[in-house]
């Protein structure tokens, strides 16, 4: 299989780009060795920033090798940047739509036809709080056992310092420098599940071990251990419904409850006036009664 020549748009782009990189960033690049030089192959790479595909891309670029991003097809509306991405190569992803399938398509055929199809296999920013890679989407997998292309595994560490991800305020940090860095590792061995049918169970396998390659990378970039457990959004927001569920029950509960207190003090409020009320009222007439009964001992008298 051959090689994709780099073109003029990704040259345009770069011209653009990476001084722009070079200027206000440095950079701590690892592994560069183990991005092939032949042949079609696959990048899946952890996501913590909105600047970090112009950090990897920049990384891939140097190496002679020039990434397909699988990009959202809302990016390719925009006239000017949507004929930079359509003139260098990169994959719209139609989700939810009838469209979807052609996203899997062309990355199989781009793989197949000798090219790079880098992949985000989070699917969007991380979710974990400590922005560690959390639970993987299966297109890699798909893609990775249907063509059998070597998997390489990418970490990216300091473009989240620059424009966090999720952050208040949408502003770069560019002071103090930052540093970019990209960590290439060797492919990942799947053939294993060559043979397996790709049923959503192995296909869950097969990205795990692709997450978990990425995320021993990105320990080795942070220098610290990553977490033994993945964070899954999908649990995270079954746990933000149940905690919902269970404030509005208790709020219910306490609401209930203060209007059932609010009645007992009204009803012994009452119940309290309506004996004070009866007992002015037997004050007043004592008087009355006892003269009546005065003057009935006097009649009798």
């Amino acid at each position: 299989m051959s090689r994709r020549r780099i073109g003029f748009w990704y040259r345009f782009a770069a011209v653009i780009v990476k001084p722009l990189l070079i200027l206000l960033f440095k950079r701590d690049w690892r592994g560069m060795e183990n991005i092939p030089a032949e042949g079609g192959f696959i990048t899946a790479i952890n996501h913590n920033s909105f600047l970090d595909p112009l950090s990897y891309a920049h990384f891939q670029y140097n190496t002679g090798r020039v990434p397909r991003f699988l990009a959202k097809n809302g990016l390719f509306k925009n006239i000017f940047l949507g004929v930079v991405l359509r003139g260098t190569g990169q994959i719209p992803v139609y989700r939810e739509s009838t469209d979807a399938a052609t996203a899997f398509r062309s990355a199989v055929d781009a793989v197949n036809s000798g090219e790079c199809v880098a992949f985000y296999p989070e699917g969007t920013l991380t979710r974990d709080p400590d922005l560690w890679p959390m639970q993987g989407k299966t297109g890699v997998a798909r893609v990775a056992l249907l063509t059998r292309a070597p998997v390489i595994p990418v970490a990216q560490w300091g473009a989240n310092e620059v424009m966090p991800p999720y952050a208040k305020e949408n502003k770069l940090r560019l002071w103090p420098r930052k540093t970019l860095k990209v960590i290439a590792g060797r492919p990942i061995d799947l053939s294993a599940y060559y043979d397996l049918e790709p049923t959503a169970e192995n296909l869950r396998v097969v990205t795990e071990v692709i997450m978990n390659a990425i995320a021993e990378l990105l320990a080795e970039l942070r220098g610290e251990p990553a977490p033994a457990e993945r964070y899954d959004p999908r649990t995270a927001r079954a746990q933000v419904a149940a905690k919902t569920k269970a404030h509005v029950a208790q709020e219910r509960g306490r609401a209930h409850a203060g209007a059932t207190q609010a009645t007992q003090t009204t009803q012994t409020t009452q119940a309290t006036q309506t004996t004070q009320a009866a007992q002015a009222t037997e004050e007043a007439q004592a008087p009355q009664v006892a003269e009546e009964m005065g003057a009935t001992k006097e009649s009798e008298a």
